[in-house]
């Protein structure tokens, strides 16, 4: 990381576990009978689902893979719910009610106070990014709030980049990702873009793909880097 580091015309911002805390996905688990630590492996069974059909060229939602995904994962399970369906709509459900992460909104309005054009790019539907905003006061911080259902594919593939991009009308080189997810920065950085990868977990990024130009703790450690 260098001392001086020039800030993008524009942030993308991914939004889930990125921008949005996670935890109550768990905690729904643990009401529907099942162990918390279970949110995990479901998640990314959805992402891994929906990464493998991006390659194959198809536009998946990601309701369907989380509803698919939620299946397998109980599949057998002496704790399975009676209603597989209703529990896995139960789970999808509470993406509508999460929060950010404590150090987003301040971060956010500091990256906007540096006249730093935000967006999101999702590869949920933009709903969740639209109630996120509105739960948290948020409005009119972002200049769009993009889902992968409105692009060719999924990311990391490059055409979703590029539709982000064509949306803001700026070039990759003019604009910055912004996740927590490794994939979506080796991604972004494949399609021409900046990177910054988001390590709220302390995990290092892995050596094996296209590093980050900038790692940081947090969304407001981002803001100070870039107003440095």
């Amino acid at each position: 990381m260098t001392d001086i580091v020039h800030a993008p015309r524009l942030i993308v911002f991914d939004v889930n576990e990125t921008l949005s805390d996670m935890t109550p996905v768990g905690d729904r688990f643990a009401a529907l009978g099942l162990p918390e630590h279970l949110a995990a492996p479901w998640f990314a069974g959805a992402l891994r689902d929906g990464l493998a059909l991006t390659v194959t060229g198809e536009n998946p939602a990601f309701a369907d893979l989380a509803r698919a995904s939620f299946h397998t994962l109980v599949h057998g399970r002496p704790d399975a719910p009676d209603d597989v369906d209703a529990a896995a709509s139960e789970i999808i459900s509470t993406f509508m009610d999460l929060s950010l992460h404590p150090d987003v909104a301040p971060g956010l309005r500091a990256l906007a106070d540096l006249g730093i054009r935000l967006a999101t790019l999702s590869n949920g539907s933009a709903a969740v990014a639209q109630g996120l905003v509105e739960r948290s006061g948020l409005e009119g911080v972002f200049e769009h709030l993009l889902s992968v259902a409105d692009a060719p594919l999924w990311k990391p593939d490059a055409r979703a980049y590029a539709y982000a991009l064509g949306t803001c009308d700026v070039e990759a080189e003019e604009a910055m990702l912004v996740a927590v997810h490794p994939w979506d920065i080796h991604g972004a950085a494949a399609a021409g873009l900046r990177t910054a990868y988001l390590a709220r977990s302390g995990t290092p990024y892995p050596p094996t793909m296209r590093p980050p130009e900038l790692t940081v703790a947090s969304v407001t450690e981002l803001a100070e880097l870039l107003g440095a």
